[in-house]
């Protein structure tokens, strides 16, 4: 048996809201490297949409997503997954709480707008679907000898955001730091086992062998190729890929629906603090611009408030 690891990020980009990593982690039967979990899952998942309701689509969360379609898609794949871990979160709060990973700070306060607001879920699937589903995922698992081992994402808000900037001082910094830290949480250098680790690429950064032996305590890290669409590297046992449309891989893909799912929930309950004190205030969705006029939209209740730019707005 081997493991076949994937792992992204959503909310890189934006001011206000959250940065959301997951990760995926996935045994297979024999060498990860050879193994097409696509197919192993084809009854239940595909990259394109589908008119079938136990039919799930897993891909890069652009393509799943887009503003005024819902978040039915979404839904569907992030709970019907967690469902496969045994977990059922009826909360936005148990949601965030079950995915938590061990490397979680809980140096910094949960931001205002999340604080005695518990958002329902689902929010538009019914539940039954989800069990069905599930039902119907377990399945393909079975004949394919695959098994979901864990789902674990770092939420950072833009408090704790703006302390790793500055104690990086550099944005693309704190999110590998970040996203390596998730990964070494979930994966054993040292295991012996056959194990594939699939990440999107960092922004434009091709070398990542000097992170990777900080978060590996200086183990050796041999370089296999480096370039501007694949960088990989050989940790004992363990293949590592930093590479562009890395969502073309099943457990980045749905890596990156976790990721969008939770951004968008919490950008949910923020809009929703934000208008029950400014009457008539359109949402945002936290990118640049429109974050700006959001900010000042909101300035003269902010200051009533007493919430600091630095637990609302991120830095950079």
């Amino acid at each position: 048996m081997g493991l076949l690891i994937g792992m992204d990020e959503a909310g890189y980009g934006p001011n206000l809201g959250p940065l959301v990593v997951t990760v995926t982690v996935w045994e297979v039967p024999g060498s990860p490297r050879d193994f097409d979990l696509w197919a192993a899952m084809a009854d239940v998942a595909q990259q394109s949409p589908s008119k079938e309701p136990l039919k799930l689509q897993i891909a890069d969360s652009k393509q799943v997503y887009a503003p005024g379609k819902g978040l039915a898609a979404l839904e569907k794949s992030v709970l019907s997954a967690l469902r496969l871990l045994g977990n059922s979160p009826a909360t936005l709060g148990e949601l965030s709480d079950g995915l938590k990973s061990q490397i979680s700070n809980f140096k910094f306060q949960s931001p205002p707008w999340l604080v005695g607001r518990n958002l329902p879920l689902p929010t538009e699937v019914d539940t039954s679907l989800i069990g069905d589903i599930a039902t119907k995922w377990r399945e393909c698992c079975r004949r394919g000898g695959v098994t979901l081992k864990a789902i674990r994402s770092e939420i950072v808000q833009p408090e704790r955001f703006n302390a790793l900037v500055r104690e990086y001082d550099n944005k693309a910094l704190a999110l590998s730091r970040t996203s390596l830290n998730l990964l070494r949480s979930v994966w054993n250098p040292d295991d012996e086992q056959p194990t594939l680790v699939i990440c999107d690429k960092h922004g434009g950064r091709n070398r990542y062998d000097d992170l990777l032996a900080e978060v590996l305590d200086d183990r050796m890290v041999f370089s296999v190729g480096e370039s501007r669409e694949r960088s990989v590297y050989r940790v004992g046992s363990t293949e590592l890929r930093f590479q562009m449309k890395a969502e073309a891989n099943f457990p980045v893909a749905l890596a990156s629906l976790f990721c969008k799912y939770v951004r968008e929930l919490s950008m949910q309950v923020f809009n929703e603090f934000w208008a029950e004190h400014v009457p008539g205030l359109k949402p945002t969705a936290g990118y640049p611009l429109d974050a700006v006029r959001f900010k000042r939209d909101i300035a003269g209740t902010q200051a009533r408030l007493a919430i600091t730019d630095d637990v609302l707005w991120r830095e950079r």
